[in-house]
């Protein structure tokens, strides 16, 4: 990893969307599914969907703070998910799925802290943000068969109900932001 790249790690839901939706954007690389903020360690993909496990499918990727800020992505993060609903993103049920920032550093908890009182302020969602604002302590990569999903099924149906609608909002909204190779 390059000295000026930080990391961020989010929970919006399934992985495969969140994923989907921050591998597009110029300045970020080496996006990655798994499991983070739970109880046991090195979880398999079959436990955490029990929701016993106590992790969140989540997402860790580095960034380029010279091309994409910390605000920036949690202004992605709070346009592609619902963060009013508690453990639940659409059909997707259970803590593992719930809207979390594993924040890496005190910069990062206070710009999170900050981005979801102004939000809630504004009054930008109907309902209180109920997003998790916690110290990251272990990521723990997911099984490789959830690498790039998207990319590599996007004939599934799960990607064109679910994941489609996220990525088409953010070729409308952030254009400009996006990888070339994804602006199509």
């Amino acid at each position: 990893m390059r000295e000026n790249y930080e990391t961020a790690t989010f929970a919006a839901g399934c992985f495969w969307c969140t994923e989907a939706v921050f591998q597009r954007f110029k300045g970020v690389f080496n996006v990655k599914s798994g499991y983070t903020g739970g109880h046991i360690q090195n979880p398999p993909y079959r436990e955490v969907c029990t929701g016993r496990t106590g992790h969140a499918e989540g997402i860790q990727f580095n960034f380029d703070p010279n091309i994409i800020t910390y605000r920036e992505l949690l202004e992605i993060f709070f346009t592609t998910h619902d963060p009013t609903t508690l453990n639940r993103e659409g059909n997707d049920k259970g803590t593992q799925y719930r809207s979390a920032i594993f924040y890496a550093n005190e910069s990062q908890r206070q710009e999170a802290e900050n981005f979801v009182n102004f939000l809630d302020e504004e009054k930008i969602f109907p309902n209180p943000i109920v997003t998790e604002i916690t110290p990251l302590d272990i990521f723990y990569p997911a099984e490789e068969e959830h690498d790039d999903y998207y990319n590599r099924n996007k004939e599934q149906m799960y990607c064109q109900y679910i994941i489609n609608p996220k990525v088409d909002k953010i070729k409308k909204h952030y254009s400009k932001k996006l990888k070339e190779e994804y602006t199509k």
